[in-house]
């Protein structure tokens, strides 16, 4: 029997090696990622505060991308944290995104 999840990505033609790559690009650090973390290590968090007014930066990237083991947990139907369910869903979203067709909330996955 298939998972929710497994059926979906069939459905609509998804490939788990695309899923994996994408998840990869989405979630790896960038620059300013590394940057605001070795700020945050070192205690620069106040003379980093936005004005009055500005703009909130924007979230950083978790830097944990799918693997392939949270790949088959998820495939198989076995039970997969929160985090690593929103993961999953970027990555799926991310490829509807470039098959043109509308993204899918996390009760459709799971």
């Amino acid at each position: 029997m298939a998972s929710k999840f497994q059926q979906f990505l069939t459905d609509n033609k998804l490939d788990s090696r695309r899923l994996l790559n994408t998840s990869k690009i989405i979630e790896g650090l960038q620059r300013e990622d590394r940057s605001a973390r070795l700020a945050k290590r070192r205690g620069a968090k106040a003379e980093t505060k936005p004005a009055e007014g500005a703009e909130k930066p924007p979230k950083r990237r978790s830097g944990r991308p799918v693997t392939p083991r949270l790949l088959s947990q998820a495939l198989e139907g076995k039970p997969v944290s929160g985090p690593a369910k929103t993961r999953l869903l970027r990555a799926v979203n991310r490829l509807l995104e470039q098959k043109k067709k509308d993204p899918a909330d996390l009760r459709k996955l799971f």
